[in-house]
């Protein structure tokens, strides 16, 4: 077993890199690439050039403890990146960046994140998917998480003009919305360049629940499902979700395209999903 240990800090000093275009390939502070059992706890992590933590092609890893800083305007800061990994846990850290606190793409599965406190940054993201052909994440547990003034909450987002890929069984179960922009959030449409030729995506989303998701949102849409035409999301689940304007000045919204499941529980927003047509 591989351990990363201790109580000092990494400096990655990125304020000299983050002016340069974000294409740029920007080294990151620690990478664990094909590591089979590892654990990395009580490190402390600030100003990344790129990534703060990259896991990739990794088997058995766990990371705890770990502190992440780096300034909300910080480009591509993401915390904590997973790809193409297997069994990895994230649990009792605090991560405040540029980017997303942590980062699931492709080839993720058994991932289980929980304890984590996230801000600023762009919340706990699922993606982006669908770049290359069959790119699949599946088994993500998010529990016991709360996000402060975030981008994003909970989101999962693939490329509006997409390849085949499928996200499913994801769970975000016990989650604290402390003045977050967009809550709840399942996007494909994603196209930060604004250039994307917007056909319909070939990424399936489906069998995510959303269970016990409280606190206030920044936006009057706090639940947003920008699904596709071509393969609508699929056995999308809410329970007990109690989302409240910051301002008060108006209750909140949900807001759904091409989103099939259903709602149980506290509905505020009130629930748009489509039930799926009985068989």
């Amino acid at each position: 077993m591989r351990k990363i240990e201790g109580g000092g800090t990494l400096d990655g000093q990125g304020a000299s890199a983050w002016g340069q275009s974000q294409c740029a390939t920007r080294p990151y502070t620690i990478g664990l690439s094909s590591i089979q059992s590892a654990i990395v706890h009580d490190i402390h992590s600030i100003n990344s050039k790129m990534f703060h933590f990259d896991v990739y092609n990794c088997n058995n890893v766990t990371l705890s403890h770990v502190n992440i800083i780096a300034p909300s305007d910080s480009p591509n800061t993401d915390g904590i990146h997973i790809s193409l990994s297997s069994n990895i846990r994230v649990f009792d850290s605090n991560i405040g960046t540029g980017d997303d606190c942590i980062s699931i793409f492709a080839g993720s599965q058994n991932v289980n994140i929980s304890g984590v406190t996230c801000g600023p940054g762009h919340g706990i993201s699922i993606g982006s998917l669908g770049n290359k052909p069959n790119e699949v994440v599946k088994d993500v547990h998010v529990k016991n998480c709360t996000l402060i003034a975030t981008q994003n909450g909970m989101r999962i987002k693939t490329w509006a003009s997409s390849n085949v890929g499928e996200a499913t069984s994801i769970s975000f179960e016990d989650i604290i919305m402390d003045k977050v922009n967009n809550p709840i959030i399942i996007d494909q449409h994603y196209c930060p360049s604004h250039t994307c030729s917007f056909q319909k995506s070939l990424v399936q989303i489906k069998d995510v629940t959303f269970n016990n998701i409280r606190g206030t949102s920044n936006s009057l849409v706090a639940v947003n499902f920008n699904c596709s035409s071509s393969l609508p999301c699929q056995k999308i689940n809410l329970n007990d979700i109690k989302l409240i304007n910051d301002n008060n000045a108006k209750p909140t919204i949900a807001s759904c395209a091409n989103a099939i499941g259903h709602a149980t529980g506290i509905e505020l927003p009130p629930s748009c999903l489509k039930p799926a047509l009985e068989s």
